[in-house]
């Protein structure tokens, strides 16, 4: 038992993703025994389909204009690892947990031990690793909530919500906006319906969208503000 825990524990690498590996743990058993199933509580970080990317911190308005590519590139990073269609937390736990074993497997292999706390530089490979092989082990996942009928949260309707661009747009090209909804700032990617020109900072309201819901047809939103 002693050489066990001491494997878990020792060196830094392991005993870092063993406690997150076991707060993963933890959150599945006070599920199961709360009874909240896939309720994430106020964690603000439901992420239910393609085009939305919800985030939890308010960026300064002088750093947006540089983060407009932001969207469409975590985008596509979540959809490499099948977020949105399967629960989030059960993708989460996958990559803690392959991750953790990797480690453990990573001590033998190069007698981490002997690094000491230097050891921990070897997480920054092995996260990357971890990510790629995502990508395989959420396929029969994917597979498995599809038959059980699980196509994400989507008590979210945007149609008729107003937000704010964070990105210019005109004709065919696709930008950002900004929603703020339950106290959650939502980032979907957008299209002028017209193709007239939408301004980073106007007002906009969303008025259709494409049926993969990748992104959302918005036009100018008028209001008292920006009469």
């Amino acid at each position: 038992m002693a050489e066990i825990l001491n494997l878990l524990f020792n060196p830094l690498p392991n005993a870092i993703m063993t406690v997150l590996t076991g707060l993963s743990l933890l959150y599945w058993l006070l599920t199961m025994f709360l009874g909240d199933g896939f309720d994430f509580g106020d964690a603000n970080i439901d992420i239910d389909f393609d085009g939305a990317d919800i985030q939890d911190i308010d960026a300064p308005d002088d750093l947006d204009a540089e983060a407009d590519a932001q969207p469409s590139f975590l985008s596509k990073a979540m959809d490499f690892i099948n977020i949105g269609k399967a629960p989030l937390m059960v993708i989460v736990t996958l990559f803690k947990f392959i991750g953790w074993m990797i480690t453990i497997a990573s001590t033998f292999v190069f007698n981490l031990s002997s690094y000491g706390w230097k050891s921990v530089f070897v997480l920054l490979p092995i996260f990357l690793l971890t990510y790629f092989l995502m990508h395989y082990v959420t396929i029969p996942v994917v597979k498995l909530y599809k038959n059980v009928g699980y196509l994400g949260e989507e008590a979210l309707d945007f149609l008729g919500r107003t937000g704010r661009m964070r990105s210019t747009i005109q004709g065919e090209s696709v930008g950002s906006a900004e929603f703020i909804i339950d106290k959650d700032v939502i980032r979907l990617n957008v299209k002028s319906r017209d193709g007239e020109t939408i301004n980073y900072g106007d007002d906009i309201i969303v008025i259709d969208e494409t049926q993969d819901k990748k992104y959302y047809y918005v036009t100018k939103d008028i209001n008292l503000n920006n009469i």
